[in-house]
């Protein structure tokens, strides 16, 4: 029985593997540009190809041959040590490559540190206070506002006064340990704020298991519960560390540009965008082999978490969660100043351009200053604040529907879990805009393609534990069939810790269709939409700052709303076999 879950996870991942690596293939004839042009244009960006030109890069490329001769050439040679030439600058791929690795996993490293740390600092006093048999709340607000930090805008803000200000790190470059401190902020405090708030959310159901009352009960000092408390809370959060911090590899573009790190996202994005396929392809496969590596000690790890209970069934059922203080207050509060902008915004024309009026700050005119074409910033959040919701929440809502049905498929859909968790959402959206052409829906489908993976691995080690509880199989004993236990005990036991985790997630969404906007592949200015006020601002951080800190706030307050909403509106309802 053991051969064939592995059976059919090695297939899930060979085929999300061949199938990734089959669209970049395709991705110069996708895209309907010339390659050889794009190509010349990476070469020589100055110059305006001629016909000889071009027919010379088709015959030295032999771009005649079309996709899958490349394909089958490039995949030929890695057996060899040998993964193709670069297109534009002629130089071996696989040293360049390695060395990107290089960077990124020691980058990766860095903010793993920086994760834990955050995470440990969110989810600390919900601990303490369980441990303790007090009161807590969870920690949801701190969390959330953290999570909704964007990772550029901080990374920009991080280097201006801590290295360019202060003097204290290099402002960029990769030039020693001193210069991974910045980025490693950058990227960690986020991901450590998604992380903590997820394990904040999930200690309230292991503060109430019955061997913690009798724990209690024997005189057990509380500083002596805290690793059995810990070791219960995070077999469901450790899978998110494969997207979160791993995913990170290749999908810290921004933070990478911000920072001039010579990372392997950064080097995907750059062979991507001049159409160069050979480093293009052997860097979606490293990223690929290092998503399925991460997957593998992931599964291993939780697996040690929860103990020989997990193989045998006989992991105790957690009751429901005490119901917290009501985070009412706080939501109502970021509502009614959400509502008040977007009210007061709409007022206001957001398109009308007064350069005699460039980068104004907060006045009576104009409450939230003004943008480098003299545009109202007020009107621009509130004419913004409809759209940017409204996509963010229908992305969120068909990753996580797709998420959770994956996560349900067992070991093959963990296979394409790890293969896709650490694609970088840039490089989807070049492979979706090359069909559907760049529009905000073909930059809404890229996210699509790769936000769901934080939820299938969610879904995956939730389910996983939860079938091993000994109500469910009490449950089976009982005759109950598969229907009846999704319906009844497995979606009830998992879908409230995903909601929570997309409402956690719901910043970082924004800002990856932001993102694809900015690039040119999603929304096209002048568009007010939220993200891309932040990536058209940031170069004017220093000189205005209420340009970038407007939309950010905003982020931040819809942040703190959406983490509070399950906490109003979710229940779990679960039958009980005892």
């Amino acid at each position: 029985m053991a051969a064939a879950p592995r059976w059919h996870a090695g297939a899930g991942r060979l085929a999300a593997g061949g199938a990734l690596l089959a669209a970049v293939a395709f991705l110069p004839w996708l895209s309907g540009t010339d390659p050889a042009r794009t190509v010349l244009a990476a070469r020589s960006a100055d110059q305006a190809p001629t016909p000889g030109q071009l027919a010379a890069v088709r015959a030295e490329l032999n771009l005649d041959q079309g996709p899958l001769t490349h394909l089958g050439h490039w995949l030929g040679g890695l057996p060899r040590g040998d993964a193709g030439t670069s297109w534009v600058s002629g130089a071996p791929v696989l040293p360049q490559v390695v060395t990107a690795l290089g960077v990124s996993l020691t980058l990766m490293l860095a903010t793993l540190v920086v994760t834990i740390a955050v995470a440990a600092l969110v989810s600390t006093r919900t601990l303490y206070r369980g441990s303790r048999r007090l009161p807590h709340d969870g920690g949801g607000t701190v969390a959330a506002s953290l999570a909704a930090l964007p990772k550029f805008l901080l990374a920009s803000l991080l280097a201006t006064v801590f290295g360019v200000w202060l003097g204290w790190f290099p402002p960029g470059g990769w030039t020693g340990p001193a210069a991974m401190v910045l980025p490693a902020l950058a990227l960690g405090v986020p991901s450590g704020a998604v992380i903590g708030g997820l394990l904040a959310h999930a200690l309230p159901a292991t503060f109430g298991e019955p061997w913690l009352r009798t724990w209690h009960a024997a005189g057990f000092r509380p500083g002596r519960l805290v690793r059995p408390i810990l070791r219960g809370a995070l077999a469901g959060v450790v899978p998110q560390l494969v997207p979160s911090v791993v995913g990170l590899v290749g999908g810290a573009v921004a933070v990478e540009k911000v920072f001039n790190i010579p990372g392997l996202g950064r080097l995907a994005l750059d062979a991507a965008l001049a159409q160069d396929l050979p480093p293009l392809q052997t860097a979606t496969l490293l990223l690929a082999l290092l998503g399925i590596g991460a997957g593998l000690l992931v599964r291993a790890a939780c697996r040690r978490l929860a103990g020989p209970a997990l193989r045998d069934g006989g992991l105790a059922a957690a009751p429901p969660p005490a119901r917290r203080r009501s985070p009412g207050r706080v939501a109502g509060g970021c509502a009614l100043v959400l509502l008040a902008v977007g009210i007061a915004g709409l007022l206001r024309d957001p398109s009308s351009v007064d350069t005699a009026a460039r980068l104004l700050p907060p006045s009576a005119a104009h409450p939230l200053g003004t943008d480098a074409l003299g545009r109202d910033m007020l009107a621009r959040l509130g004419h913004g604040a409809l759209r940017t919701t409204a996509v963010a929440l229908a992305v969120t809502a068909a990753a996580v529907v797709i998420g959770v049905l994956l996560g349900m498929a067992g070991p093959a859909g963990a296979g394409l879990t790890e293969v896709l968790s650490t694609l970088p959402a840039v490089l989807a959206g070049l492979l979706t805009t090359a069909v559907t052409g760049p529009s905000v829906w073909g930059a809404a489908c890229a996210v699509c393609l790769v936000g769901w993976t934080p939820y299938a691995a969610q879904t995956a080690a939730l389910l996983e534990r939860e079938r091993a509880t000994n109500y469910v199989q009490a449950s089976i004993s009982f005759g109950a069939g598969p229907l009846h236990l999704v319906r009844h005990h497995l979606l009830p036991a998992v879908l409230p810790a995903v909601v929570r985790n997309a409402a956690l997630r719901l910043p970082t969404t924004i800002l990856v269709l932001a993102s694809l906007g900015f690039l040119g592949l999603g929304e096209q200015p002048p568009t007010p939409e939220w993200g891309r006020l932040l990536a058209e601002n940031q170069p004017y951080l220093e000189l205005a700052p209420w340009t970038t800190l407007a939309p950010a706030g905003a982020l931040v307050l819809l942040s703190v709303l959406a983490a509070a909403v399950p906490r109003l509106t979710t229940s779990r309802k679960r039958v009980r076999a005892h």
